[in-house]
């Protein structure tokens, strides 16, 4: 996400921080730079020229030109301006005080809607929710099937029904109060275009149900639209919040930046991927940096946290202070790293790395065939791999279906990761990088 926008402002940032003294014209001239990589981004043409004028009206200041690290005010005056034009702070849902909440995703159809409610109702059953889903989208041939498959998958309830939407959605709200559920998401139904006929149906299930969210889904993919889309529907319906979907597709980012200015309604949560579990809250301070290619920490952490427990951080933290890291530890690592995400999105939370190592595609087929080769050894090679002689190496490579130059490849990498783990405190990101070439 926003990799073109990043890559320019990178680069911007760094030949002003190359200059010997800062003027105001120098000043101004990257302002020029950033204003055309914000253009190019798709962000709304109002909204960058009121960020240009912040942000150099600040730039400009005694602060930055008598201060004895100018390069660095820069870049905090940057992040400061984008955060405050992403939101500031993440924006909250709201809960019913009695009964169950009740959420309403409404969008046009391929924004991704349906998939949302299962991303919602799946991240909130993590903590400690018992959701409930409504097929209220009854226009769209096979919505209603593709919420029961997704239910099922989830193991999470989808009640239908054969009624008109807004009394699926009343019966559906009185099924959760009934079995004692306390999350209502519903699935409405979409239009290719915005139309009377739809915003009449969404405002009837609006005015019956009462929910305390209603929450837009939008295409980060489709740029100005979407900031488009998100005004009419604020006009017309009134929404509470934007969840902004395929946001790891997009590398532009000009939606993000735009639709809180021009919509004026908070992105709550992004879709980063196809997965169920690839929904993040949108945290305005975290975007901004990773826009700036600066990382976030928390998110990775927070990831990290949800793939593996205590016990096991703890385990593993001894094995290393015990130089005892085998493949099989390695191949547990691997397991791990897979439920965090695609390499690219984890690369990009890592500060300093999405910019050393730009350019270079993270191949996640790789990681598959190095866990295919791993998987192909015995325990007992694992554990020992320098027990691995030519006929071992044969017999695995036919098992993971790779050649043997491909296991000889892992063992030399290996080798020189746990020499690297022995010396771990005189570690670098030049060497790590050395060692592995993605």
């Amino acid at each position: 996400m926003f990799t073109e926008l990043s890559s320019k402002l990178e680069l911007i940032i760094k030949k002003l921080r190359g200059q010997g003294k800062l003027t105001e014209n120098n000043i101004k001239d990257a302002l020029k730079e950033v204003r055309r990589a914000l253009l190019e981004a798709d962000v709304n043409y109002k909204v960058v020229k009121d960020f240009i004028s912040k942000v150099e009206a600040r730039a400009i200041g005694q602060e930055v030109l008598k201060s004895i690290t100018p390069g660095q005010q820069i870049i905090k005056i940057v992040y400061d301006e984008l955060t405050l034009l992403l939101g500031k702070d993440s924006a909250g849902m709201k809960y019913s005080s009695s009964g169950p909440t009740v959420w309403m995703l409404v969008g046009l159809q391929g924004s991704g809607k349906t998939t949302a409610c299962g991303k919602l109702a799946s991240y909130y059953r993590k903590k400690g929710k018992t959701p409930l889903l409504i097929a209220a989208d009854v226009q769209r041939p096979a919505a209603v099937e593709q919420l029961m498959i997704l239910g099922k998958s989830l193991s999470i309830p989808v009640y239908s029904s054969k009624d008109n939407p807004v009394k699926i959605c009343q019966n559906g709200r009185g099924k959760a109060i009934e079995e004692k559920l306390d999350l209502v998401i519903i699935d409405t139904a979409g239009r290719l275009h915005i139309d009377e006929e739809l915003m009449k149906e969404l405002s009837l299930i609006k005015k019956e149900v009462s929910p305390q969210e209603v929450m837009l889904v939008v295409d980060s993919m489709t740029g100005q639209d979407a900031v488009n889309i998100a005004s009419s529907f604020e006009n017309k319906l009134g929404i509470d919040g934007i969840i902004l979907t395929k946001l790891d597709g997009d590398a532009r980012g000009g939606a993000a930046l735009s639709l809180l200015s021009v919509a004026g309604k908070p992105i709550k949560y992004v879709g980063t991927g196809e997965k169920l579990d690839a929904l993040e809250i949108f945290y305005p301070d975290r975007m901004a940096s990773r826009i700036l290619g600066m990382g976030d920490v928390v998110t990775l952490v927070e990831k990290a946290q949800d793939v593996i427990s205590q016990e096991e951080a703890q385990k593993l933290e001894k094995r290393l202070q015990q130089k005892a890291f085998t493949l099989k530890d390695f191949h547990v690592q691997l397991q791990q790293l897979k439920k965090m995400g695609s390499l690219d999105s984890v690369i990009n939370l890592i500060p300093g790395v999405s910019g050393t190592l730009k350019g270079i595609s993270m191949d996640d087929k790789a990681l598959i065939r190095i866990e295919a080769i791993i998987s192909s050894m015995t325990d007992v090679e694992r554990m020992k791999p320098h027990i691995i002689d030519g006929s071992r190496r044969r017999r695995i490579a036919l098992g993971s279906g790779t050649d043997i130059q491909e296991v000889n490849k892992l063992l030399k990498q290996f080798t020189v990761m746990q020499k690297m783990i022995k010396d771990i405190h005189k570690m670098d990101l030049r060497k790590l990088k050395g060692i592995f070439k993605f």
